[in-house]
């Protein structure tokens, strides 16, 4: 489809929870949209747990799972291991184990019709005449410009969108890697790694049908030697046994966002809107991602829908996420409880709200 004359009133840059979410709740009402999927670039990393939040979000939207998007097994809890201090507890939490490619490809089967999705990746953003230029390419390397009244970033950490019009909003950044791994047994609980030595931040490890999958975030600099000194730390802890990771399958990286108490979320600006990571709607604590990009894609779908003029759509996208913002701050003041050593002993070791362990 040679799109290159074409032009649209709003154009939404990324097709994962947040821009799907959006796509499929805006009352189109004799405007055009386009979603625009980039995931052909490379693998999400992601993994691919829906919080008790999400699918709180799920079941509102009246939005049922088919069969093939689960994975097995389903997780009742946490396993919290702090590798400094040899200190493991379990936490009763519950998640629903997903197939993150599948649960994006039933989320894009439900978008309606009457939005025109293609599949591309977005090289440059220019703004003229009140209007965005966007220049994509496709997967067979053919290039063409669309252009928009507004422009929609749900585009992630690594935002397009937020590094070229609002460059100035800075975010701290983690690179998140992770490593799959064939496995012949399955643990049925997610696993978070709190290891100062080798990251200020976590990492995870849980199962996937027969495989294992175990990734982090971690200081941009130096972060490939630190998460292959984590896996040497994992196994001389004994916690994990060495042959898990003999037969690798995959491994990717990317960047991942965490927002401060007092800075980080930015919505943008009355023609160009953030939502899902792209604004910094990240859990700052567990990086959980996917409730918040559902929601803040339902708040702007009800901010637009319900203005008339842009000034009242931005208005109204930041009063219809004052609970989200909330709960980035509460989780900020949640984090030190986490991530400080003294403090994170004192409650593994009080064993407040943990399970009997295995």
């Amino acid at each position: 489809m040679n799109m290159a004359t074409q032009s649209f009133d709003t154009v939404i840059l990324g097709a994962g929870p947040a821009g799907c979410n959006l796509a499929r709740l805006l009352q189109p009402s004799n405007h055009r949209i386009l979603l625009i999927n980039g995931a052909f670039k490379s693998p999400k990393v992601c993994a691919g747990l829906l919080s008790p939040d999400a699918q709180k979000l799920l079941k509102r939207y009246k939005i049922a799972l088919p069969p093939e998007v689960f994975c097995s097994p389903q997780l009742r809890s946490v396993r919290v291991i702090d590798l400094n201090r040899n200190i493991v507890r379990h936490y009763p939490r519950s998640y629903l184990n997903v197939d993150r490619a599948a649960f994006d490809r039933f989320l894009l089967d439900l978008v309606p019709s009457n939005v025109t999705i293609i599949h591309a990746r977005c090289l440059e953003i220019t703004q003229q005449n009140n209007r965005y230029f966007l220049r994509l390419r496709e997967q067979d390397g053919a290039e063409y410009f669309v252009s928009s009244q507004r422009l929609v970033g749900a585009d992630g950490a690594s935002s397009l969108v937020r590094r070229t019009l609002f460059g100035q909003n800075h975010i701290q950044k983690y690179v998140s890697i992770q490593q799959t791994f064939s496995a012949g047994q399955t643990d049925p609980y997610y696993s978070c790694i709190f290891d100062p030595s080798t990251s200020q931040s976590c990492s995870w490890i849980f199962f996937k049908e027969n495989a294992m999958v175990f990734g982090g975030a971690f200081a941009p600099h130096g972060c490939r030697a630190a998460f292959e000194a984590q896996k040497r730390r994992l196994i001389s802890s004994g916690l994990i046994d060495p042959t898990n990771f003999d037969t690798p399958i995959s491994k990717e990286a990317c960047l991942v966002s965490r927002p401060h108490f007092a800075h980080g979320v930015f919505l943008g600006t009355e023609t160009a809107f953030l939502i899902g990571e792209a604004a910094g709607f990240i859990s700052p604590t567990s990086f959980e991602g996917i409730s918040f990009a559902l929601a803040s894609g339902e708040a702007l779908a009800k901010a637009i829908n319900a203005s008339i003029t842009p000034k009242r759509v931005l208005s109204r996208y930041r009063r219809k996420t004052r609970i989200l913002r909330a709960k980035i701050k509460c989780k900020c003041i949640k984090r030190p409880w986490m991530y400080h050593p003294l403090l994170r002993t004192l409650v593994m070791k009080s064993r407040i709200g943990t399970t009997k362990e295995k």
